[in-house]
């Protein structure tokens, strides 16, 4: 009788797993295949938006290669390059501030700490775009709509707000015990030297998320890029090109450049997380052992 139980538990169990994986591999294929078919077109030999076919008949590299040789419309290197240079360096201040604001907050005691918090988890619930028309008309008055300025606003507008994102790096330097810190300051070493010695090695895990998100808002911002850049084509991020190349007077000819350069600007994502996967998972090794 106990065999014919656990028999019949075994097999509702081998029941329950297949139909998991069977849905999970449906759900896979739904999420795959828009972006599989991105692929596909960006290879697809032709013009035009509308197609019979869901995969291309004939297969080429020209939309690959006009994105970087026809000037006429959109000058993609050039976007790439800006958005590049932008990106890296949003990163850079926003995972500084981040990580300066969770240390102090999480390791120092000091006054209306408590309310800074409250406040930074009641801004963060109103998404930033709401500030839009505001802080264009404040980089309007300081000149900063305006020839190479472009550059130096996106930044400001992409790192200014970053110290408030302290939420999950804090909670994380929470659970790193004080007692490292007395005994470093113990042995002589100044908060920067605990901030920068002791603190960063094992907040690896959290620099290497906060690296990939403070990377890919500005890599991916629209909203902002396009309301201070404007109508200065010279000065565009490549979310500005791509959502142009689908104007109706450019659709025709520039959609499957429009899908050779969705491929190509998941590139530096794409690098940036497999090397600062593998720093994770040293980070989380070295944790292990530890």
């Amino acid at each position: 009788m106990a065999k014919k139980i656990e028999g019949g538990m075994k097999a509702r169990r081998l029941a329950g797993d297949i139909i998991t994986y069977v849905f999970l591999t449906v759900m896979c294929v739904i999420w795959l295949l828009p972006f599989f078919w991105v692929i596909m077109q960006s290879f697809r030999d032709g013009i035009g938006q509308y197609i019979s076919t869901f995969l291309p008949e004939k297969y080429t590299l020209n939309n690959y290669i006009a994105l970087f040789t026809d000037y006429n419309v959109i000058n993609f290197p050039r976007m790439f390059l800006n958005t590049f240079f932008i990106a890296c360096c949003s990163c850079v201040i926003s995972t500084f501030f981040v990580l300066a604001v969770s240390y102090s907050l999480s390791r120092v005691k000091w006054k209306m700490r408590k309310a800074y918090m409250n406040m930074g988890m009641v801004i963060t619930l109103f998404p930033g775009f709401m500030s839009m028309i505001a802080v264009y008309f404040i980089l309007k008055a300081l000149g900063m709509t305006e020839g190479n300025n472009i550059y130096l606003a996106l930044i400001i507008c992409y790192c200014s707000g970053a110290g408030l994102g302290f939420h999950v790096m804090k909670g994380y330097m929470d659970t790193i015990p004080k007692s490292l810190d007395e005994a470093a300051m113990i042995d002589g070493c100044t908060r920067w030297q605990v901030f920068t010695k002791v603190t960063l090695p094992l907040c690896k895990p959290m620099i290497v998320y906060q690296v990939i998100t403070s990377f890919m808002g500005p890599w991916m911002d629209f909203i902002f890029a396009k309301v201070i850049a404007g109508a200065k084509a010279q000065y565009w991020t490549v979310s500005v090109g791509l959502f142009n190349m689908l104007e109706k007077e450019y659709v025709e000819v520039w959609f499957v450049r429009f899908c050779a350069g969705a491929v190509l600007i998941s590139i530096p994502i794409s690098i940036l997380y497999l090397m600062t996967q593998k720093m994770y998972q040293e980070a989380m090794s070295g944790a292990v052992k530890g």
